[in-house]
Order: C-alpha cells, then structure tokens, then sequence
C-alpha cells in the first residue's frame, strides 16, 4: 500500500473520509486546521497564509505564505507533498463554498495528475480525480454515478468500459459534456485516455481502492 499525503482545507469536511494510516502525511491547509483540530487529529504539518483560520497557529511545524502569493493554500500544500516524495494524495475540505476554490482544487488534481500521482478530491457526496495519459480501474462493488470530463486540451483515446455507457477510442473536448451522468453497472469498470486529461466524478464514497491501489 502506498502512503498518503491528506490535505485538509478550510472548505466543507467530511470527517468520515478521514481515514490516515500510520505513515501517512497530514498538511492542514490554513482554516483546515481547525477542521482536525476539532476532530483531534494529528497533524504533520500546517501552512498557508492562515487568512481563513484568522491567526498563525503555534504548532510545531509551521510555513506562513504572504497573502499575495500565485498559489492557494491547497496548492501550496500539494506542491509539499510532492516535494517530499508522496505518490497518493486525498484533498478534503476542498469542495463546496466558494465555487472559485472548487475549481482551483480541481485544477490541483490535474497539476498532480500530470506529473505522475494520483489525487483525490472527497466530499460529503462526490469524490473527484484526474487521469493523464493512462487508466483508472473500479471495482464491480461501485454502485451509483460517475461522470468524465475534458477540461483542458482535447483527450483522444477515451474509452469507458464496463459502464452502462461505453466509449472507445472517443475524442472528449472541454466543451462537451458527453461523458456526464454515467453508471456503474456491477462489472468491473475502466476509464482510459491515451493522450490528454480526464477529470473523474462518482457519487458512491468508495474511497480505499482507488486511491491507494
């Protein structure tokens, strides 16, 4: 099993999916401190400009950003993770407000997709990765919906098998939400793409195999 890199930001939280193992790292993303803090989880590391939470926490391992940075607090976090080695990381409290910072987080998972690691962006509702260049596999035990988009440069070699609507060697564009509200069926699924940037959203909370597989 891989180690974890969970993030916790100041967005809505689900304790629930917070699930560190031993040997997992935890960065809390500026107000995501208070999210652990009121769970009274350890936490690894906190850093942001600390805007949202409203004071720069006496912890022991700290990084303070200035507030004009090109970074979100999430991103910022992300980037340490990679900086220390993470290959697998969960995003909370990064869905819901704002929708800006949804979408931001959204790009975070493709920034990490892109460079190799899987993320994962969880909700109360709604869990949300990124694919480049490759595959995702679910299990037959996934029940509800899933979605594909393209929100970047067109993904050529989409295809969506064991779906209840398959796709081969299809071309998904940014403008085109031909992948939207699809369903598990019981068998086993695979969503690929040979070239480009799938963003992949599923309703059911089933969490462990995707992202530590």
């Amino acid at each position: 099993m891989s180690a974890v890199c969970w993030i916790v930001g100041a967005g809505d939280f689900w304790p629930p999916a917070f699930t560190p193992r031993p040997g997992d790292f935890v960065i809390a993303a500026d107000g995501g401190l208070a999210h652990l803090q009121r769970i009274g989880a350890k936490t690894d590391l906190a850093l942001g400009d600390f805007d949202s939470l409203g004071h720069v926490p006496k912890c022991e391992n700290v990084l303070t950003y200035p507030p004009e940075k090109d970074d979100t607090d999430m991103m910022l976090a992300v980037k340490e993770g990679l900086r220390r080695g993470c290959a697998r990381f969960a995003l909370l409290g990064g869905l819901g407000g704002r929708l800006g910072h949804t979408l931001a987080n959204v790009q975070a998972l493709m920034y990490l997709s892109k460079h190799g690691v899987r993320g994962l962006l969880i909700g109360e509702r709604e869990t949300v990765t990124a694919v480049t260049d490759g595959e995702i596999r679910f299990s037959s035990a996934h029940t509800g919906y899933i979605s594909v988009f393209c929100l970047d440069a067109p993904a050529k070699g989409v295809t969506l098998r064991g779906l209840k609507y398959p796709l081969e060697d299809a071309v998904l564009t940014s403008s085109v939400a031909l992948g939207v509200s699809n369903e598990f069926t019981g068998a086993e699924a695979v969503v690929s793409v040979s070239s480009g940037t799938l963003v992949i959203v599923w309703s059911d909370g089933r969490l462990e195999e995707v992202l530590r597989s």
